[in-house]
């Protein structure tokens, strides 16, 4: 049994002893990535988010960590608990706050038990989980949820862990040369499609450039983020990200890449990207203006071409949207692990969830018999 250690800052552990833990190159579970988060005023309690970052160590040597926040509502995480909490908190319980082992306002798959990848690191992922449980019980909480898990660490959650599963839309390089070679592999009435939207685009007078986050300047970055923050608030959502993150952010290199549209000078478009290990993920999108098809041009067809000339091996644009199938994005399943303290309030998810998984099989089938490939491709278990 190892040294068990909770953090209220990722600042608090070393950045190369972390980023060691990680089993494939990821991004979002970096040092960097969420130290930005937390040193931008992204995240804090009163918007639902207190870091309690959980380590396992052999004396002061770091073997173990799991990205970990206390979590005061359900707001940045993309697998929708309303309902559990509606329901606990009608039956008289205090569903928040809960524990959550994942990655704030990324609805990313990638690693969450962060144990390397040797012989030992199938008994590191279960003692992380082991902590946790023990941690939410010390805590008196509801309950803990680990979301977007890859597959690898499914194995380390175990009895009495609730399965949940969903679908994402990604695009997977097939070895094209470029992107007319892509268009070739779909149907007729997808590749006529996409020519028609970025025809549109082209005739628009828009000038688009492709954009790696460290070459920014300021005002191009705080022009950026009032793009971002304007979507958001048109929509009614909260723009958590704060002007002091998207500052932040060319400071990260090569790992943030943005796709640009504007108007003379004037930014008046942006997607933006987050690269590493060998996958382009989209992220943000924002706009002052409509114009058919650039929703598409920015954040679809650009990343496409991106992903196509740096040899990446998959682009993955965010969550939901079935209108990604005709572009050439296949249907993926997602997976998450909950634990719920209270054993009748665990059984009665539980019959919920086995509903729920019926009709996602369905959706995930109906789906792969809509490919947009000329040659069939299958759902991505």
């Amino acid at each position: 049994m190892h040294d068990i250690r909770f953090h209220a800052a990722i600042a608090e552990l070393p950045a190369a002893a972390w980023d060691a833990l990680l089993p494939e190159p990821n991004p979002f579970v970096s040092h960097a990535f969420l130290q930005t988060l937390e040193s931008s005023g992204c995240i804090r309690p009163d918007w639902g988010w207190q870091a309690h970052h959980l380590t396992l160590h052999e004396g002061e040597r770091l073997v173990a960590a799991a990205p970990l926040y206390l979590k005061g509502n359900s707001h940045g995480e993309f697998v929708f608990d309303w309902s559990w909490a509606s329901a606990w908190e009608r039956a008289g319980g205090q569903y928040y706050p809960k524990l959550l082992n994942g990655v704030p306002y990324s609805p990313v798959p990638g690693p969450r038990l962060l144990a390397g990848r040797d012989d030992r690191s199938p008994a590191l992922r279960r003692e992380l989980v082991q902590a946790m449980r023990r941690e939410v019980e010390r805590l008196g909480l509801s309950s803990i949820h680990a979301n977007f898990l890859p597959a690898q660490e499914l194995a380390a959650f175990g009895p009495g862990w609730l399965a949940r599963s969903d679908v994402q839309f990604h695009w997977h390089n097939r070895g094209y040369r470029d992107f007319a070679d892509f268009l070739a592999a779909l149907n007729h009435k997808k590749r006529k499609n996409i020519v028609h939207e970025r025809r549109q685009v082209a005739l628009s007078g828009l000038a688009v450039e492709w954009r790696s986050g460290d070459s920014l300047g300021d005002e191009e970055w705080s022009r950026v983020h009032q793009l971002y923050e304007a979507t958001f608030d048109m929509k009614g959502n909260h723009a958590a990200l704060t002007p002091a993150f998207f500052g932040r952010l060319g400071g990260l290199g090569s790992t943030i890449q943005l796709a640009l549209a504007r108007d003379g000078a004037l930014i008046v478009a942006m997607a933006l990207f987050v690269q590493g290990g060998n996958v382009l993920y989209g992220r943000y999108w924002g706009a002052s203006i409509d114009v058919p098809g650039l929703h598409f041009e920015l954040c679809y067809y650009r990343g496409i071409e991106y992903a196509i000339a740096q040899g990446l091996e998959r682009f993955e644009p965010g969550a939901q949207g079935e209108h990604k199938l005709a572009r050439g994005f296949l249907p993926a399943r997602t997976h998450s692990r909950h634990y719920l303290v209270n054993p009748d309030f665990r059984a009665a998810v539980a019959n919920a969830l086995a509903d729920e998984a019926a009709a996602v099989d369905d959706y995930a089938a109906d789906l792969a018999r809509h490919s947009p490939y000329a040659r069939r491709e299958a759902v991505i278990r």
